[in-house]
């Protein structure tokens, strides 16, 4: 069943010796504000880990994923990917037998009803008939995130190695290994949920359950080099019964305060994440929220029970089993 009800998302996890989100255009440091020190992660990153987690572990079907064109390696364009659904009751359909408006009512069809990360996120999708019938499909994703960012200073290490081979055919000496990567950060992301978007992706309350085991899960099985070292710690839903509404910004209520210095940081016990601000403004819209999903990580330390706190303001909450 396609959603009904608007619902807001906040995601914590950390990294510990590794780089959440590397900038190609910079030596692919980890990306860092440099007015406040920050570390910031881009939503794309984000979603890449919900995609990735959800075809490969949990054998769902995505629009975006890289696939062959043909035996030489050569990735497909976005237009081959989506004549990959121009087919009706499972036999492929020919181009040249359908009017471009056809096409793009097929493909569209069978790329909502087999592509979840479209569902989730949107897309905007080249259709071509011939080089002089084009057109798109543009479906705006009902779940947004913002721009991941570090709740602290983070401190930026290089760290130059040698490698296991040679220079060169005629070299001894080995060739040298740098990368730069961060100790700690502690990364929050907020979303959105439109129910005015899904209903024209088609998103549904199951759609919706499969993104957060991806957050969840999908964040702790990234084992790359790069990526080996992250953990979910806290992962937020809130599913209001009022139409149009939504409180904004959750991000923005919470802290994470320790008696170390930002950059001294190195672990989710070096401090602990107050949430009383955003405690507060739950309780002033309590009549507005249907209920409340949760997934606390047990090593994450808040200044007071999240679950205890919001069933005592008489919100009904549902504890998320990974």
């Amino acid at each position: 069943m396609i959603i009904n009800n608007r619902s807001e998302i906040l995601f914590l996890y950390d990294v510990t010796f590794s780089n959440p989100n590397g900038d190609p255009l910079d030596a692919n440091k980890p990306r860092i504000d440099e007015e406040t020190g920050r570390n910031f992660v881009t939503d794309v990153r984000l979603k890449r880990t919900v995609r990735d987690f959800l075809y490969n572990l949990r054998n769902e079907e995505i629009f975006v994923r890289e696939i062959a064109a043909d035996e030489t390696g050569n990735l497909q364009d976005a237009k081959l990917r989506a004549e990959d659904f121009l087919f009706e009751d499972g036999k492929a359909l020919k181009k040249s037998d359908l009017k471009l408006s056809q096409m793009k009512e097929v493909i569209q069809n069978n790329i909502l009803a087999e592509c979840i990360d479209v569902r989730l996120f949107g897309a905007t999708i080249p259709i071509e008939k011939s080089g002089k019938e084009k057109s798109s499909i543009t479906l705006t994703g009902p779940v947004q995130f913002k721009i991941g960012q570090s709740m602290h200073r983070v401190k930026l290490q290089y760290i130059k190695g040698t490698g296991a081979f040679a220079s060169g055919s005629d070299r001894t000496s080995k060739t040298f290994r740098e990368e730069y990567l961060l100790p700690y950060s502690l990364i929050a992301f907020y979303g959105v949920a439109n129910e005015n978007a899904a209903a024209h992706t088609e998103l549904t309350e199951e759609d919706l359950a499969k993104l957060m085991d991806g957050l969840w899960n999908g964040t702790k099985n990234l084992i790359s080099r790069s990526k080996a070292g992250q953990q979910p710690r806290l992962l937020l839903r809130i599913v209001y019964q009022e139409q149009f509404f939504h409180l904004g910004e959750l991000d923005k209520l919470i802290s994470f305060k320790s008696d170390k210095n930002d950059e001294e940081i190195r672990d989710i016990g070096d401090g602990v994440l107050n949430i009383s601000k955003l405690l507060d403004i739950l309780a002033t819209h309590k009549e507005k929220i249907d209920f409340v999903e949760l997934a606390i990580d047990n090593r994450l330390c808040m200044d007071q029970d999240l679950k205890e706190s919001l069933t005592g303001l008489g919100i009904k909450v549902s504890l998320l089993q990974f």
